[in-house]
């Protein structure tokens, strides 16, 4: 019977302090993302050939969105509210300014018309790669370190 009490009080000691480490305060963004940021990538990727992009537009019932809203959605069905629009979503969460600090479930901005103007926001899926609602393409995969996009990253942000 000691040995029991004793075993249960190492393990809720271990317990109580593994949960003070996972709470937001304590645990930096990439340690969230690390577990988290999964989340976010699947359930973009979920919705590859069923959304439609048109700008300006935000409707879920008919599953069309432009970029930023697509994130939105993204993130809104697990419990994270970010603003509408990618500049507006610049302006929260942590900033990630070299590729290669970002984080599984990163938001990622890119400057498509204007440089150095925000105006196209993705989330980081790993691998130099990540997944956007585009007006050609719909959500697809795309190369940060190659191709269209490689010139236009801006800065990443964690959530």
């Amino acid at each position: 019977m000691k040995k029991r009490l004793v075993a249960t009080i190492a393990a809720l000691a271990i317990l109580g302090s593994g949960a003070a480490a996972l709470q937001p305060g304590n645990a930096s963004a990439r340690e969230i993302y690390a577990t988290n940021g999964h989340l976010f990538v699947n359930t973009a990727l979920s919705y590859i050939g069923k959304v439609h992009y048109q700008f300006g537009v935000r409707d879920p019932a008919h599953l069309t969105f432009d970029c930023s809203s697509f994130t939105q959605f993204v993130f809104a069905q697990h419990g994270v509210k970010i603003p509408w629009g990618s500049q507006a979503q610049t302006r929260f969460g942590i900033p990630v300014n070299r590729k290669s600090d970002l984080a599984i479930g990163d938001l990622v901005m890119f400057s498509v018309n204007n440089p150095g103007q925000i105006n196209h926001v993705g989330i980081y899926i790993g691998n130099g790669k990540f997944v956007s609602n585009t007006k050609s393409s719909g959500v697809t995969i795309s190369s940060l370190n190659s191709g269209y996009w490689s010139t236009r990253f801006i800065t990443g942000r964690h959530y």
